[in-house]
């Protein structure tokens, strides 16, 4: 008799669990239909639910989708050379934080290259706060410690040479640029944005590199 109130009660539990997974639950969630309007808001899904261009693109990013779409599509890294699409990037990978954060000279080409990613980050959270909503995952991750050496190492400058600059340890900076070659074969697969493509193409022997080291 335990035996079978316990397989009734795990069969409810089933259900339960079934309904809370489904469409259905889903539409009801509060949550989801905020995020639902963010993504509408932001032209990722048009009125009817349906995904538009801008969504397909961002299907085929697995990280930050929405900031790296924005990115790609804003047309902010078309007239950007591959170490400084490679360094933006890193902003979405570093797991880095030294201090109070990057201090960046005045119009050099680091500040202008944080500028582009964090109006492009302001903007979305700009958009999800019309609809009152917040995307956790945005903004909070973002990280600019290793932009710069980012940029050299895909500029080619030696290892041993970058780690003078920095106080990070050898690990983060590989793990940083090892997680943006992840991020470089995803948008890689955006195949319609040739000239993208092409800058993406190469940073990939940066980040292949890397994987070796890691490897050793």
């Amino acid at each position: 008799m335990n035996l079978l109130r316990d397989r009734v009660r795990i069969e409810r539990q089933v259900a339960r669990l079934r309904y809370t997974l489904s469409v259905e639950a889903l539409q009801l969630n509060e949550e989801y239909q905020k995020r639902i309007e963010v993504l509408k808001a932001l032209d990722f899904v048009d009125s009817t639910g349906m995904v538009t261009f801008k969504g397909r693109v961002a299907c085929e990013i697995h990280h930050q989708e929405l900031l790296i779409t924005e990115l790609i599509l804003s047309k902010k890294l078309h007239e950007k050379s591959p170490a400084e699409v490679a360094a933006m990037f890193s902003a979405t990978t570093c797991q880095y934080k030294g201090g109070d954060g990057p201090k960046f000279e005045k119009d050099s080409i680091f500040e202008q290259l944080r500028a582009d990613v964090q109006q492009t980050n302001d903007w979305i959270e700009g958009r999800a706060a019309l609809v009152k909503a917040r995307i956790a995952d945005v903004g909070d991750e973002l990280r600019y410690d290793l932009m710069e050496v980012v940029y050299h190492w895909a500029s080619g400058m030696p290892f041993a040479e970058i780690m003078a600059m920095t106080d990070a340890q050898e690990g983060l900076i590989v793990r940083c640029i090892q997680r943006l070659g992840e991020v470089c074969k995803d948008v890689r697969c955006v195949g319609s944005l040739q000239s993208l493509f092409r800058k993406i193409e190469k940073t990939m022997p940066v980040t292949a590199i890397c994987t070796i080291r890691m490897n050793k």
